[in-house]
């Protein structure tokens, strides 16, 4: 009988462990069958579904005695019902007027739909854990706190997720019909978001993680997030710089168990850590092992090489007119002439790119012939691809994009040139943009050398090289110079200014590109970098950095006092600015006053070439502000500090109030004052309070100079007649980017100037997903999309028949 008794037992234990792994099986897989369910119903059975799932889990925990974890999911279901019922009419009614935004009715996507799409996706996900949970309360398997932690930190995002549907609703309110970005008046503008800038973030970089993308790109985010915190600890600690090793990154255990800490400290790093962190931290992959790697999951080419540009001038022939030239200058700004680095990359050894001349530009470690037995060369490609890479304008090479670049390589069978350009803030605004645009004429000039006979041009770049790609476009045109047959920008910034969108406010959520980093970087490249570092964050950099960042400052006050001698010139010969409309406040800023005229005196042109259009206050409302008619014969290239005028807060402060808002507030009539006082607490209806940060001040730039709304920086502010040069446009963009309503602003700018342009945005990816070619099938699918726009660049337009 002991026997039996005893194989009895075993059988019901196996019995119950099965029972146990079968319910786990059938919860993970029936996740995204929950998940697809859901996001099938409409927005009203949604929410009523959830409303009846957690008055159902309310009674039943309020009738479990007065224990802290019973009371708790009672709470947090009470909490889940009101959040969802209040969210509920405001997302009807942005979707309701989301269509008035779209491109088109084929591209139904905009900032508004964007935001609506993320509600639903943890509201999705919130019903589909309420039925578990209704489910399965009564198993002794039930881990009630595990559950129990999920739901607090969903219940978390879905009051923040309500608080930014209200803010949405507000822009909708103020702006016009069809129009994405802010346009309201600078009080209004200084209050809106600096309430935005306090929301509490933590919880999405926690248990929410990626909630709102693919989940096949969620374990790579959770990835990302324990590196970016463990590194964060080794800045902290001084053994971050040059001797990071990549096995230092991922070594934060606690993080790794402990989501809750994990998102408070991602929120603490994003808030409080300045741009050369960011610099150090997405440069990571340019680490030798990690590059290496890299490359050997990629596909294997035949020429892979890091050129040297000299910095020598040389002559374009004029589009109207090729009996006539242009010099082209080496880039001048900030730093003087010096050579720009380009990476050639060609699946197949072509003819030219062996020759005495090139490889007498080879850089040293940039030689990467993998020599395979052929025959002979390959005969120059009829195509050139110039690939201008991202990176918030501060990090990265093209050694960084290099795996996806030698798959174009291969599947389009044309040479690729990929311009390392030089990066912020060493090198700010407009140091990048002469780079490439020197480097796109070396290389429409000597496509021979590239492998190319220059039939076809296509300009491609992701991120901050998409920017670059349409201004180096816009320059080609002002110089009179060829420009490229297309363009292929995929998820570009195409608007420096600080101006929120319905797409920007999913800034506070993305992990990819949290609003306080992306201040940073365009702080950085417009060249007004903070100069206030704390001892703390002074104690954060290594040895090297320091080094670093000293030189850089060196470098700057140079550049400061080359400016100030230049306006001491314009001054003596009676080419004064305006004044500022508030002395006092422009006074005591007298470096930011000299920083901000650094870039655009660089930028300037001989007199023929410089525009006198003025940008002082130009806004979204404004971009049409130039005519056709009214261009001259040679397009303008630059806009001079005299036509920029001195900052206000209402020119370019959109994010936080200034140092001087105090002090202007009281100078204005008290009823006015007290008009404006209450703007901010009505943007949410009574008795709903979302949360608040606890990581103390945002650490932002105060200022953006008035440099950014430049069209060579900010396209989407470019007059029309500027926007008329442009060849044919092809936009690859997220729905769920920060960086969507760039596109389609732009996009639908171009559509009404009659230019060809195309908008394809994608799904359920980050931003950068370029980058992420190679994990999964959906940013597979995505890369794939962006090689067809640049094959439909690269075909010769149809011949029609005679």
């Amino acid at each position: 009988m002991e026997p039996a008794m005893e194989l009895e037992t075993q059988a019901s234990q196996q019995a119950k462990e099965g029972s146990k792994n079968h319910a786990r099986r059938r919860w993970r897989k029936g996740k995204v069958k929950a998940s697809a369910f859901s996001h099938s119903m409409d927005l009203h059975t949604m929410t009523q579904s959830l409303v009846t799932l957690t008055e159902d889990n309310m009674a039943f925990f309020s009738s479990q005695g007065p224990g802290e974890t019973a009371r708790r999911l009672s709470n947090v279901f009470a909490g889940i019902r009101e959040q969802a019922l209040g969210l509920e009419p405001t997302l009807g009614h942005l979707l309701g007027v989301a269509h008035h935004f779209d491109l088109d009715t084929e591209t139904p996507a905009n900032g508004y739909r964007s935001l609506v799409h993320t509600a639903r996706c943890c509201l999705a996900h919130l019903l589909h854990k309420s039925r578990y949970v209704a489910s399965n309360r009564r198993s002794i398997f039930f881990r009630a706190s595990h559950n129990l932690a999920e739901l607090e930190a969903y219940l978390a995002a879905l009051t923040q997720l309500r608080a930014l549907a209200y803010y949405a609703q507000r822009l909708l309110a103020i702006n016009r019909p069809g129009v994405l970005f802010f346009e309201g008046d600078e009080g209004l503008s200084a209050d809106f978001l600096q309430e935005y800038v306090t929301l509490h973030k933590g919880c999405f970089y926690g248990r929410c993680l990626g909630f709102q993308f693919t989940p096949a790109i969620r374990p790579f985010l959770q990835t990302l997030s324990i590196g970016l915190v463990s590194f964060g600890e080794h800045y902290k600690r001084n053994e971050t710089g040059l001797s990071v090793t990549a096995s230092s990154l991922f070594t934060g255990g606690r993080f790794a168990i402990d989501p809750e800490l994990r998102g408070a400290e991602f929120e603490r790093i994003i808030q409080n850590l300045d741009v050369h962190f960011w610099k150090a931290f997405w440069n990571i992959t340019e680490i030798e092992v990690l590059s290496s790697l890299a490359n050997m999951a990629s596909t294997t080419v035949r020429v892979s090489r890091l050129l040297s540009l000299p910095p020598e001038a040389f002559e374009m022939p004029l589009t109207s007119d090729p009996k006539l030239t242009v010099t082209i200058s080496p880039p001048l700004a900030h730093t003087g002439p010096g050579p720009v680095l380009a990476r050639l990359i060609s699946y197949d050894l072509r003819e030219g790119q062996d020759s005495k001349m090139l490889n007498s530009l080879v850089k040293s470690e940039g030689s990467r012939l993998e020599l395979r037995p052929r025959p002979q060369q390959a005969p120059r490609s009829r195509a050139l691809i110039v690939h201008i890479h991202g990176g918030g304008f501060v990090a990265q090479t093209s050694k960084s994009h290099e795996p996806y670049l030698k798959n174009w390589a291969q599947e389009l069978g044309v040479p690729i040139i990929s311009i390392d350009y030089s990066l912020a803030p060493e090198a700010p605004f407009p140091r990048a943009l002469e780079e490439c645009f020197f480097a796109y004429c070396w290389a429409v000039k000597h496509c021979d050398l590239l492998g190319s006979t220059g039939e076809r041009i296509c300009l491609a770049g992701d991120s901050a090289g998409g920017n670059l790609c349409i201004t180096v476009s816009l320059r080609a045109a002002a110089y009179g110079v060829r420009v490229p047959d297309g363009i292929m920008a995929a998820y570009p910034v195409t608007t420096l200014q600080s101006s929120a969108s319905p797409s920007r406010l999913l800034s506070l959520m993305d992990p990819l590109l949290p609003l306080s980093v992306l201040s940073k970087c365009v702080s950085a490249y417009s060249g007004t970098e903070t100069e206030e570092h704390s001892e703390s964050d002074q104690k954060a950099l290594g040895m090297m950095a320091l080094v670093q960042r000293d030189t850089s400052l060196l470098l700057r006050d140079l550049r400061l006092g080359a400016s100030s001698w230049l306006n001491s010139f314009l001054e003596l010969s009676g080419r004064r600015p305006p004044k500022a409309s508030a002395p006092t406040a422009e006074a005591a800023r007298p470096t930011e006053s000299m920083r901000r005229s650094v870039s655009e005196a660089a930028l300037a042109q001989p007199g023929g070439l410089l525009g006198t259009d003025t940008l002082k206050s130009l806004t979204i409302k404004d971009l049409n502000f130039k005519s056709h008619s009214e261009t001259s014969d040679t397009p303008e290239m630059s806009l001079s500090m005299e036509s920029l005028g001195p900052s206000t807060p209402s020119d370019v402060n959109f994010f936080l109030r200034s140092e001087n808002s105090q002090e202007e507030a009281e100078a204005k009539d008290d009823v006015g004052t007290m008009d404006r006082a209450p703007r901010a607490r009505t943007a949410f209806p009574e008795g709903f309070h979302p949360r608040r940060s606890s990581q103390g001040i945002l650490h932002m730039p105060l200022y953006s100079a008035p440099i950014v709304k430049n069209p060579f920086m900010s396209p989407l502010l470019a007059p029309d007649s500027m926007l008329k040069t442009l060849p044919p446009v092809h936009f690859v963009a997220c729905a769920l980017d920060p960086m969507l309503d760039d596109s389609v602003m732009l996009a639908r700018r171009l559509r009404d100037l009659g230019q060809p342009v195309t908008l394809h945005v994608v799904e359920d990816l980050p931003h950068g997903f370029l980058s992420l070619a190679a994990l999964c099938r959906e940013t597979r699918q995505a890369a794939e999309l962006c090689v067809q726009r640049i094959r439909l660049v690269l075909t010769p337009p149809a011949t029609p028949l005679s």
